[in-house]
């Protein structure tokens, strides 16, 4: 019995300081690293979930971080219309409104019917009273077939707040 209880104390022993000392113990798992933009998507459903449950100074911070990590990926990978929604998304959040429009347009630029970028500058144009262009970009939606129409248009005609 006293072997057996050697044995194990041993085996713990070894076990734990393989790890400690930071080896992966032998095993070929490895933690696969999030990208930028992926880190950034978590960091905005996390404020999205904050906004929800009215915690906006949670959500807005939040925002802020994700905005860290959307600048990266912008660097990363230049042009690509997803990470430049999100950067006009976030930024929009944070009150930056002209840079969110920049980004936004940028994204255009490149892909004119991306639909997540067509409804969040539609909502822009409506929080900064820009009417006509957000009937322009809902104009975009309209054969889409899409929930982001809806969205936008309940914006516009007032069913539903835009909230930043």
């Amino acid at each position: 019995m006293k072997k057996i209880i050697i044995l194990i104390f041993s085996f713990i022993l070894i076990y734990t300081s393989a790890f400690s000392a930071g080896s992966d113990g032998g095993s070929s798992s490895k933690v696969k690293k999030l990208s930028s933009y992926d880190s950034a998507v978590n960091k905005i459903k996390k404020a999205k979930k904050y906004e929800k449950k009215g915690k906006d100074k949670k959500a807005k911070k939040t925002y802020k971080e994700a905005l860290k990590y959307l600048y990266k990926a912008n660097k990363e990978k230049p042009a690509d219309p997803d990470t430049l929604n999100y950067l006009g998304f976030a930024n929009r959040k944070v009150d930056n409104l002209k840079d969110a429009e920049i980004y936004y347009l940028m994204g255009l630029e490149i892909n004119p019917n991306h639909v997540g970028i067509n409804e969040y500058l539609g909502e822009l144009y409506v929080i900064t009273n820009r009417m006509d262009l957000a009937q322009k970009r809902l104009a975009v939606l309209m054969n889409c077939n899409c929930k982001e129409f809806d969205e936008l248009k309940a914006v516009i005609d007032g069913k539903k707040e835009s909230k930043y």
